[in-house]
Order: structure tokens, then C-alpha cells, then sequence
């Protein structure tokens, strides 16, 4: 009987105390005010329409581009749709956008990590329990894209990553590193088979360039080999003269 009545006991109890996972999708996210326009996803148009000044850098070898914009310098910028915004990074992959980073100032209403944690994901409609990000930032992980909150330049920021997109520009990278190792594994036996070794005299100190031949064959005594004209030089071996 006690069994009984411990063991639904203590299944309640371990569901309780279990982390609450957050399971909300990038397609799933509201229009916050603190995304100021912007959604993971959106095409490069998109962004330009948002914001004509923007200026994308020229992507990378993984298909990755950058931006950054400026509205509390730039005076281009029309800073009444950007209040209270510092500075706004992004990045895109194959001309969609993986990444929103955006920073704000002095001004913003809340200037901490936790304040502005819970006004974020108040306004993303986000559950979930938060963890440490770093030394004194704060992240969530949902379903595909990772939220981080921390504090640059005194005041908050935040950066809402797609996940896939990370993972598929390291797999990039990876697939790179493997075919550039695996051109130099082929290349190196290569250049050694290719590599001729030079005859030199060493009686007379003088070697013979790879083409060229000694007039009478050298005595084993005196016969010499160096792997390269340098090794040769460097010996104080010079080039025979009807070599040169």
C-alpha cells in the first residue's frame, strides 16, 4: 500500500523538479518590438526594405555574409524607428538570415540580464528554463534557434541564432578541412617521388644541376649526392661550369 502511493509520489515530484524545456519553433515567433522588423529567414530584399543603408559584405567561401548597422552613429539612419538601439549585427546564409544581433544603449527601459530576459521572452512568448552563458550572460535553447542574453557596452543585448544554419556552415567548414588535408596527403608523396637528387664531385666540389651531366663519370670516392642545388651550395659545393 505504501508503494503504492510513494512511487506516483515521487514521478510527480521528479516532473516538477525536471528543467522546463522550451519547444517553440523560428516559425512560431511573434513580431516583438525588440526584434524591430526583423525575423530569422528574411532575404536580403527584406532587410534592404527594412532598412535601405544597409551595405551586405561579400560572402565567404560557406556562403556566409555579414552586415552590420548603425543607427545610434549612422545620421542616414532614421533613429525614430531604432529607439534606444546602439547597434544591430546580422548574418546570412545563402542569402537568408541565420542570425539577429542587436544591441541597445543607456536609454533602453530595463539594464540587466535578468530584467531583460524575462522582457524578451515575454514579448518572443517564450518558456523555458534560462542557463549561464558565459560569465554573466544568460541563453535558451527551443526548438531550432538558441536565444542569448548579455550585456555590452554597460547596456543589454540579445542574439537569436537559427541552429540548423550554425550546424550546417560547420559542417562546411569540416568537409573543407577534410578535402584540403586530404589534397596535401596526395601532393606530398607526389613532390617526393618527383624530387631528383643532384650528383656532385668531391674532389673538384662541383655538382651537376638535374639535365646536366658530368663529362667522365665520377669516382665512387668522390661522388657525392644532394637533395636540392641549395643542399649543394650550402655544402660549398659550386655548379659545374659547363652547367651554368
Amino acid at each position: 500500500m505504501f508503494r503504492a502511493i510513494l512511487f506516483p509520489l515521487l514521478i510527480l515530484l521528479l516532473t516538477q523538479s525536471a528543467p522546463a524545456q522550451c519547444t517553440k519553433k523560428i516559425a512560431e515567433l511573434p513580431p516583438a518590438p525588440e526584434l524591430i522588423g526583423f525575423h530569422l529567414g528574411m532575404t536580403k530584399d527584406q532587410v534592404k526594405a527594412q532598412v535601405p543603408q544597409t551595405v551586405f559584405g561579400r560572402a565567404d567561401d560557406f556562403g556566409v555574409a555579414k552586415t552590420t548597422i548603425n543607427p545610434y552613429f549612422d545620421p542616414k539612419i532614421d533613429k525614430t524607428k531604432f529607439e534606444a538601439v546602439r547597434s544591430i549585427s546580422l548574418d546570412l546564409l545563402d542569402d537568408r538570415l541565420t542570425s539577429i544581433w542587436i544591441g541597445f544603449d543607456e536609454t533602453y527601459k530595463v539594464q540587466t540580464v535578468e530584467e531583460f530576459a524575462k522582457r524578451i521572452a515575454q514579448s518572443l512568448q517564450l518558456n523555458g528554463n534560462w542557463s549561464s552563458y558565459r560569465s554573466k550572460g544568460q541563453q535558451l535553447r527551443c526548438a531550432d534557434f538558441q536565444l542569448i542574453v548579455t550585456i555590452v557596452a554597460g547596456s543589454p543585448s540579445f542574439r537569436l541564432l537559427d541552429v540548423a544554419a550554425e550546424d550546417a556552415v560547420a559542417a562546411r567548414r569540416a568537409a573543407k578541412e577534410e578535402q584540403d588535408s586530404q589534397a596535401e596527403a596526395v601532393a606530398e608523396p607526389e613532390s617526393e617521388e618527383t624530387a631528383e637528387e643532384l650528383v656532385a664531385d668531391k674532389q673538384s666540389k662541383t655538382y651537376y644541376p638535374n639535365g646536366c651531366q658530368p663529362a667522365k663519370e665520377i669516382a665512387a670516392a668522390n661522388r657525392v649526392i644532394f637533395k636540392s642545388a641549395a643542399d649543394a651550395e650550402k655544402a660549398g659545393f659550386k655548379a659545374a661550369k659547363d652547367c651554368q
